[in-house]
Order: structure tokens, then C-alpha cells, then sequence
């Protein structure tokens, strides 16, 4: 706990304690939140890339879903209040991926899309059935060993042409699929 002063009506000074942890929500106080706020989020798309910096392979988890389906997925989750967006890229990858993804940032960390989940899919086609999120996609090439945890079941590196085939697009949901496309054409690999 940390300390902190601030003046009470009677121009003396009071203590206060004020939790300095990193920024989690009890679980009361996250629902009330997204019933309320849009929620900052980051979508990472892993990448492999060859030596010249050119994607050969995406990354996408599968997943089993709250509604007991299996969707193909990518990185995504909250960022913490007062956490640096860089920091929550690589917490959610390695959290996601295990210690050894190995992911690489730049100096200068750039969203290729911003996008907009809304618990009505008819708003943008991106789609999240608990709130509202505003999500920054990245690119992120992972240099490391990349191995499925926290829940997932698989992590498949696929080609951009497996990725951006109907069959594999098909089996994402929430609109997921969309963000893979636009990496794709982000990196200038649309087929």
C-alpha cells in the first residue's frame, strides 16, 4: 500500500491508503466496468519471419470457447491500468505462448488496424458477447519457441495462403478472422 496525502474539508491533511498494485479489477468490479466503459485491448498476430524480414508463417492458437465450441484464435487480452502497451503485448504473448516465444518489438510500436468489438456483432463484425473493447492489432514476429498454455489446446504456425484460405478463416470467430486478413495485407501478403 502506498501512502498518499490530500487535504480534507478543514484544511488539514488526511492519509490515505491507496492500492499501488498493477492494475487488476475484482471480478465485480470488471463486469461493472464493461457494462459501463470500452476496454483497452492488444491483438497480437505472431509471426515467423526469413532472414530478409519477409512473413513465411502466422501463428494462431486454438481454443475452446465459453459456448464449448473450438475456434482458431490469436493473441489478445486486457491492458492493465498504468501498464505500457509494449508491456502488454509481450505479457499477453508470453502468457499465451510460454517464456521462450521470444517476441521481437521495435523502438517505435505502430497498430497496423484499431478495432472495435461490440457485444452486438451487427455494429463492426467484430464481435465480443461481454462488452465493448477497442483492441490494437500488431504484428509481432517471435523469434522463440512457441508452445500453447493458459487454456489453449494448440499452436499452429500456418502459411499466409493456409491462413487466408475459407477453411481456416471459417473456423475463427468474432471477427478475428478479418484481423488476420488485414496483417495480411499489412505486410503485403494478401493471396
Amino acid at each position: 500500500m502506498l501512502a498518499c496525502r490530500r487535504a480534507n474539508g478543514h484544511n488539514g491533511l488526511v492519509n490515505i491508503d491507496v492500492d499501488a498494485r498493477a492494475g487488476w479489477l475484482s471480478r465485480e468490479d470488471l463486469e461493472s466496468a464493461r457494462e459501463r466503459l470500452p476496454i483497452l485491448y492488444v491483438d497480437a498476430v505472431p509471426v515467423m519471419v526469413n532472414s530478409v524480414g519477409a512473413v513465411t508463417h502466422i501463428g494462431l492458437l486454438l481454443r475452446a470457447m465459453p459456448d464449448g465450441s473450438i475456434s482458431r484464435a490469436i493473441v489478445s487480452g486486457r491492458v492493465q491500468y498504468g501498464e505500457r502497451i509494449r508491456d502488454a503485448i509481450v505479457r499477453h504473448l508470453e502468457k499465451d505462448l510460454g517464456n521462450l516465444a521470444l517476441p521481437r518489438l521495435g523502438a517505435s510500436i505502430q497498430p497496423f488496424a484499431i478495432n472495435e468489438y461490440f457485444p452486438d456483432a451487427t455494429v463492426t463484425g467484430f464481435h465480443d458477447p461481454r462488452q465493448h473493447a477497442v483492441a490494437l492489432a500488431f504484428v509481432v514476429p517471435c523469434d522463440g519457441e512457441c508452445v500453447p498454455s493458459q487454456g489453449a489446446l494448440e499452436f499452429t504456425w500456418l502459411t499466409p495462403e493456409e491462413c487466408a484460405s475459407e477453411a481456416v478463416r471459417a473456423e475463427m470467430t468474432g471477427g478475428q478472422d478479418r484481423v488476420v486478413m488485414a496483417a495480411l495485407a499489412h505486410v503485403g501478403l494478401l493471396p
